[in-house]
């Protein structure tokens, strides 16, 4: 596709993982296709028992269907049902957590490095509003950030964040091991293992529409990956 400018646009996915997200994947979506334009969204549910498939569809985003649980698995199960190539993929959160208005400057930002293979939006910053974390999440990220450093020595102020950008060449033919939460560790390692850099970008960061999913038993799950992604 060509911009205004006459050159030619990157092709674009945004892939999301939703489980029961009526009132979040909505807003957004909206929000996402605001700021990006023409590109393509891939809803990956995980059998909700709400209408987040009838809105996803009425945005006239693709859903496939999760097969099993979580959200390392539905990355990985959105993964297998892209059927062309992108120039990036968007990963983000269907509860509208994640100001969209960011995701074309990250894109910029990759179109001027070829060394950087992903960007990631960083909650921990001047941004953080009172509320929008609860305090248990906050310090469990500080915690968890810091030991995802110290056992990998990938250095990220926000390494479990849910909004990225990433290098198709990246995604394409990955077959992730993490089943839940710890996708994001997973990924961190992946990138930096193909030879890319990762770097950060600082957003704001709004409170959850609808229910968490995140507990603070995933937060087990997420160190036991740290641990075994610095075995590798």
């Amino acid at each position: 596709m060509w911009d205004g400018n006459g050159k030619l646009s990157p092709s674009i996915l945004v892939l999301i993982a939703a489980l029961d997200e009526e009132l979040g994947i909505g807003p957004t979506i909206a929000e996402l296709r605001e700021h990006l334009g023409s590109c393509d969204f891939l809803v990956v549910d995980g059998n909700s028992s709400d209408n987040t498939v009838g809105v996803a569809k009425s945005l006239d985003a693709s859903v496939v269907y999760q097969q099993g649980v979580g959200k390392g698995d539905a990355i990985a199960f959105g993964l297998k049902h892209v059927y062309k190539d992108y120039d990036y993929v968007v990963l983000t959160d269907a509860d509208f957590t994640y100001p969209s208005e960011y995701v074309p400057g990250m894109i910029h930002v990759l179109e001027a490095d070829a060394g950087l293979g992903m960007l990631c939006g960083n909650r921990f910053n001047h941004h953080l509003k009172v509320g929008a974390m609860h305090d248990k999440f906050y310090f469990g990220n500080r915690v968890l950030a810091f030991t995802h450093s110290l056992l990998n020595g990938v250095q990220l102020r926000d390494p479990l964040t849910g909004l990225r950008v990433v290098r198709w060449e990246i995604l394409k033919g990955w077959k992730p091991r993490s089943s839940g939460f710890d996708i994001e560790v997973e990924l961190n390692h992946h990138v930096e293992r193909l030879g890319y850099g990762i770097a950060e970008v600082d957003i704001p960061y709004r409170a959850r529409v609808g229910n968490k999913k995140l507990k603070l038993r995933h937060g087990f799950s997420i160190l036991a990956r740290m641990a075994l992604e610095s075995l590798y």
